[in-house]
């Protein structure tokens, strides 16, 4: 039963927490007052590295979850889980540390100087767009593969 649980809400609460966080949160921090572009930068690293962290727990208990009850995660539910975790994958072991690399360098910058290399920093990389790109990944497969888990636990 516990694994029919965890497949048929897992996904909805990471997908909940991807727009909360990504979608909302993200944006919205620059434009609080009085909020520097180095400042929302280093709390933008500290923030996604706890939720990959989060993220990755979620994809171990869906796993697990999936392994014990096979016959709920048909192909399309499966492909669907499958590109988040890789999503994922991707995002926590090459785009955020490369990312990371390049905020950490310019927040230091922005803290020591003028300023001016802080606001060139506001332009997006191609990883960041990548970054950004799975994050609609993400966005789309896991509301998906929920609605097919919890159709098949209906049938």
């Amino acid at each position: 039963m516990t694994a029919v649980v965890l497949l048929a809400m897992l996904p909805f609460t990471w997908f909940g927490m991807i727009v909360a966080i990504s979608f909302i949160e993200t944006p919205l921090k620059f434009r609080a007052p009085g909020m520097t572009h180095a400042l929302g930068v280093g709390i933008g690293r500290l923030v996604f590295k706890v939720l990959n962290l989060v993220e990755a727990a979620m994809a171990v208990a869906i796993l697990g979850a999936w392994t014990q009850r096979q016959d709920l995660v048909g192909v399309p539910a499966g492909i669907c889980l499958a590109l988040a975790i890789v999503a994922l994958a991707l995002q926590a072991v090459v785009l955020r540390p490369v990312m990371g690399r390049r905020t950490r360098a310019l927040s230091e910058t922005a803290l020591t100087e003028s300023g001016s290399t802080a606001v060139k920093a506001k332009v997006a990389t191609l990883t960041h767009i990548a970054y950004i790109s799975a994050e609609v990944v993400k966005a789309v497969a896991l509301p998906v593969a929920g609605i097919l888990v919890v159709m098949a636990v209906a049938a």
